[in-house]
């Protein structure tokens, strides 16, 4: 009887407590990505992040995402990590006012669980031009303007391989297809990745082809209406109340979520992270280089090593990191170079500032060809080359005049300085070998004098020339 009473009293201990175990939703892990680009920083951030919530077990992760769009291999990347993660992404486009353009449209797209907060916007993700600099970029068909006419409706190829109208006549306003040929594919690629993507998660591919072929964006509503998205939500409370029960396929297996009252963990990144993420910044790469040349600058108009110099390596080696992982135009990195060796030989060549003009002119081309990329944050403000380029060329022009004016300047020290000087004789010249030696007061100190003729103390005589610790002087 006792035993059977032990054993009630510890079922009814243990049952409770482990139920409540069981009861203890996972944590919710949240990400918040704010009017950032998408670039090789961001990727990384977001692939450690995926493999830290799958290791810690996340019930999903959130990624609150506002951004204008970035680069195609970036994305790409962050869509592999999305779509192949064992953890259920959601992406929800916040706060009010934020956007998920051009890059921010396939993240969307590709997560497990896409929201939107009211006030927000996706779409626009017709790529302005992923190919080489100087192709040009297929314009999407404006409204109400005529669409032209295709071969497979109504025109047909001559036997030369060009297409005619229904005349018989060339269409001579058709461009010519090898000038769009790569930005059409580039686009048709993009259209089918976004579709494929539509698919995967069961929503409106149709509308997204046309986000990327047309330019055509839409609002949180419009958004939901579309099918676009999963819900629009307030806030992140709300929006994990909302997909509370939601069955989501991920890593090949489904899931049911249960978010509702999880506790939200919120991960940021590391200083290391932050200092890519920082770097990667084409201004601040632009800016590194600029301080690093004036380090090297610096430190080669004066002598020794010292602060200059090292502040200077250490930017330079900062600004090429930055620059590795950008999409940089060699022939912007090549007229920085030129720039810079343009300045340099301003102080060795007598140009009377030619060199520092085309200097400025390089540093300014440069810097606008700098980073391969079409879309505007991408690539070098003029609000920072050409303040840059005017402030480089102030400085040298600078340093070159100081460098002219102490060359014209009479020395004061050493053989050439000492030629013409007045020195007082501190006491009588003795005859010694053929002349008189005494000694005078030079440059604060005392020296051993000759002098052909006698010299009384106190009286003034010019230096002729110095040899080794003597000076030769005259009688004026």
């Amino acid at each position: 009887m006792i035993r059977r009473l032990l054993f009630l009293l510890v079922f009814v201990l243990l049952v409770p407590a482990a139920g409540a175990q069981q009861d203890v939703p996972s944590e919710v892990w949240r990400v918040t990505i704010e009017d950032e680009a998408v670039t090789p920083g961001m990727e990384r951030f977001v692939r450690r992040v995926l493999g830290e919530a799958e290791e810690a077990g996340a019930e999903c992760l959130v990624i609150e995402l506002d951004t204008p769009g970035g680069l195609l291999t970036s994305t790409r990347h962050i869509v592999q990590d999305i779509t192949g993660s064992r953890v259920p992404v959601v992406v929800y486009v916040a706060p009010s006012g934020a956007r998920a353009a051009s890059a921010g449209l396939f993240i969307t797209l590709s997560s497990h669980v896409a929201a939107m907060a009211p006030g927000t916007n996706i779409g626009a993700a017709h790529p302005v031009q992923l190919g080489p600099p100087g192709m040009p970029s297929p314009s999407p068909q404006k409204p109400g303007m005529p669409e032209r006419p295709r071969p497979d409706e109504g025109d047909s190829p001559d036997e030369d391989g060009s297409a005619a109208n229904g005349d018989g006549e060339a269409d001579t306003n058709r461009p010519p297809a090898q000038s769009d040929i790569m930005t059409a594919k580039q686009v048709e690629d993009a259209k089918a990745w976004v579709r494929s993507l539509s698919k995967l998660r069961g929503r409106n591919a149709e509308w997204a082809q046309k986000a990327v072929a047309e330019s055509k964006s839409a609002s949180a509503e419009e958004a939901l209406e579309l099918g676009v998205i999963d819900l629009i939500a307030e806030d992140t409370e709300s929006l994990l109340t909302r997909i509370d029960g939601m069955e989501v396929e991920a890593g090949g297996t489904t899931r049911t979520l249960a978010t509702a009252g999880a506790p939200v963990r919120d991960v940021s990144r590391w200083w290391g992270e932050k200092l890519l993420a920082a770097i990667s910044n084409p201004n601040i790469a632009f800016l590194l280089l600029m301080f690093g040349f004036y380090g090297i600058l610096f430190e080669f108009y004066s002598p020794g090593w010292g602060v200059g110099g090292v502040v200077g390596v250490l930017c330079l080696l900062l600004g090429f990191y930055g620059l590795s992982i950008l999409p940089v135009n060699y022939a912007g990195l090549a007229l920085l170079i030129a720039a810079v060796a343009l300045f340099t030989a301003e102080a060795f060549v007598p140009s009377f500032g030619a060199l520092t003009i085309g200097g400025a002119v390089c540093l300014v081309l440069g810097g606008v060809m700098l980073i391969d990329s079409p879309q505007g944050f991408m690539k070098v403000s003029l609000k920072v080359i050409v303040p840059a380029a005017a402030a480089t060329a102030g400085i040298t022009l600078f340093l070159v005049g100081s460098i002219v004016k102490g060359h014209r300047r009479r020395p004061l020290t050493g053989d050439p300085g000492a030629a013409e000087q007045t020195v007082e004789a501190r006491d009588d010249f003795q005859p010694h070998g053929g002349a008189y030696r005494g000694h005078v007061y030079w440059n604060g100190e005392w020296w051993s004098a000759v002098c052909e003729t006698p010299v009384s103390a106190g009286q003034n005589v010019k230096i002729e020339k110095r040899e080794g610790l003597t000076l030769y002087v005259k009688a004026p």
